[in-house]
Parts: C-alpha cells; structure tokens; sequence
C-alpha cells in the first residue's frame, strides 16, 4: 500500500472521517475536525506504522494530510 493511502487510512480510523473527504490539503484541525490530542494520537498512530520518530517540534509543523505525507516519505525506507 502507497504511503498517501496508508496515512489517509489511518487519519480516516483516528478522526472516524470518511477517506473520500481526506484529501492531501485537508488540514487536520480546521477541515477534518482534530484537536490537540487526537493531533497527538495521529503522529503516534503514524509513529507505529511506519517505525519513525517524530519529535515534537515536527509533529508543529505537520498540519495537512499532504505534510503527513511528505514527511513520513522522507523518514522511511521504501
């Protein structure tokens, strides 16, 4: 599974959003409906499934499922 599909899938679980209304310039809190500690619980969720660190300072500056994606793909292997 592409990494965009993967992270739209666990946005969808952790937000109970549908995937089709996720889309790469959905912000999580003004569009999808996230506050801090869902925001918290998402990078964790990203975190376990794709064996990646991210620090907090990071975590600040992720604020769009597109960031998500950009960058867990620069953070794993595949």
């Amino acid at each position: 599974m592409e990494i965009a599909d993967k992270v739209k899938e666990i946005v969808s679980q952790q937000l109970d959003v549908d995937v089709a209304q996720i889309k790469p310039e959905s912000q999580f809190i003004d569009d999808l409906g996230a506050d801090s500690l869902a925001i918290v619980e998402l990078v964790l969720a990203f975190e376990e499934q794709f064996e990646i660190d991210i620090p907090d300072e990071d975590t600040e500056k992720i604020r769009t499922v597109g960031d998500a994606i950009s960058y867990i793909s620069t953070r794993t292997k595949k």
